[in-house]
């Protein structure tokens, strides 16, 4: 039925994002959305409604706008990172994108982030990575970020900088050209080097996250 009402789980779903970014979208009034109780419910026509306008204004907006990055990272994805190696700091974020619910498989995310670094390192330079896997087990594109306490030096740059800023992507495997826009958007952005520097001196994992998503 076109009033069909519909669970976070169900919008999430319908809209292939994370339970955390309908949640977020609801409590901040982004989307049309009503409690039954404490409990958020949602009309499956007004939803369709606002797919449809979204989907008629981003036809108006540049290439760098379409990648709205608070759809595809949550505060819990935001992480300091004290380890010493790229190796070990690769683990440690991994284990922290894992968490997302798009990832189905956590062993092989780790192991495929591990071998395309092996392949290639994803060192862009100014201080920043971005590894990137796409897997058959992930069925939404998705993204951890780590802030490093502690320069990585064995990352092979090109420009020689250590490593202090990592963003992991994992996309599903038929998300081809979002994936690729969505690294060629990061890499953009991170040419501002006062958006670095104000990430870096960011004292909290919220105050990051706060900082890439009023962009």
């Amino acid at each position: 039925m076109e009033d069909d009402i519909l669970t976070i789980e169900e919008v999430a779903k319908y809209l292939r994002v994370s339970d955390r970014t309908v949640y977020d979208w609801a409590q901040k009034g982004e989307i049309p959305a009503g409690k039954i109780g404490t409990v958020w419910r949602f009309k499956k026509s007004e939803i369709e409604h606002w797919v449809n306008e979204r989907l008629s204004s981003d036809k108006n907006k540049s290439g760098e706008d379409e990648i709205q990055i608070r759809n595809i990272l949550s505060p819990d994805r935001v992480v300091f990172i004290n380890q010493r190696t790229k190796h070990d700091a690769l683990i440690q974020l991994s284990e922290v994108l894992a968490s997302a619910p798009q990832i189905k498989n956590k062993t092989e995310l780790t192991e495929q982030i591990l071998k395309r670094e092996e392949l290639m390192s994803t060192a862009i330079g100014r201080g920043i990575a971005i590894p990137h896997v796409r897997l058959l087990s992930v069925t939404d594109l998705v993204m951890a970020i780590g802030v490093c306490k502690k320069p990585i030096e064995d990352f092979e740059p090109i420009d020689d900088q250590p490593v202090r800023l990592l963003f992991m992507i994992a996309a599903a495997y038929n998300q081809h050209t979002y994936y690729l826009k969505t690294i060629s958007n990061f890499t953009a952005l991170f040419k501002n080097e006062e958006l670095i520097q104000s990430i870096l001196e960011a004292k909290t994992e919220d105050e990051i996250y706060s900082i890439l998503t009023k962009r």
